[in-house]
């Protein structure tokens, strides 16, 4: 009885009203935290993502290195983002879409993570994942975010997905041929990782970024 009190409160009960036929019809879902992570890094989970250029790159493109970083605390936080790459041109003003992808197989490069992480199926741009457009500073994209629908744990987790940097920037849905509408006319796939959980040691020693604080409701 007593372990069974113990593991209460790293349980998440609430009501989920699903989509599609059954819309009117209540399911209770049953959200566990990963453990023992979770109970070792103080009810908080953590993932990496370390980027790297794909293979016979274009010599057009920049070979983009780094790391994409993500922190979320069980049950109710919302999933923070650092976005730390380099390898651009120092001048280089190309505003390039970053999305995280369904697969993480990189099995044939960045093309086999497949389409936007999409598990609601809606339109590009209301996926979980859509990151957004960034611009390098001198040949580094160094950006803290927040993603209020995109989780690290439960039916929706992004661990074990793919975040995929692009060669172009996210036209955002506003394109008129379908492929706005998916993706965003981003064009190439030039970098991409595959999302893992880790320890906190990556985001501890990552300098503060800016906009980065806690966030009310977190502490």
């Amino acid at each position: 009885m007593e372990k069974i009190i113990l593991q209460l409160p790293l349980i998440l009960l609430a009501l989920h009203i699903q989509s599609g036929a059954f819309s009117d019809s209540p399911v209770l879902e049953i959200v566990e935290a990963p453990k023992p992570e979770v109970v070792e890094f103080n009810n908080t989970i953590y993932g990496t993502c370390e980027v790297t250029p794909v293979t016979n790159l274009p010599p057009s493109q920049p070979e983009i290195v780094g790391q994409v970083l993500f922190k979320q605390i069980f049950p109710n936080g919302t999933l923070e983002v650092k976005i730390n790459l380099h390898g651009l041109p120092a001048d280089d003003q190309q505003a390039r879409a970053i999305h995280i992808h369904q697969y993480g197989d990189l099995s044939q490069g960045c093309v086999t993570a497949g389409a936007h992480y999409n598990p609601q199926a809606v339109d590009h741009p209301g996926h979980p994942g859509d990151l957004g457009n960034f611009v390098s500073e001198q040949g580094v994209i160094r950006k803290f975010m927040r993603l209020p629908e995109a989780k690290l744990f439960g039916g929706h987790s992004v661990l074990g997905r793919a975040v995929v940097v692009y060669e172009k920037e996210d036209d955002l849905g506003m394109g008129s041929d379908e492929e706005s509408k998916l993706s965003g006319n981003t064009g190439e796939r030039i970098a991409c990782c595959v999302i893992g959980i880790t320890s906190p040691r990556l985001w501890q020693e990552t300098e503060p970024f800016p906009g980065e604080e806690v966030e009310e409701g977190n502490e």
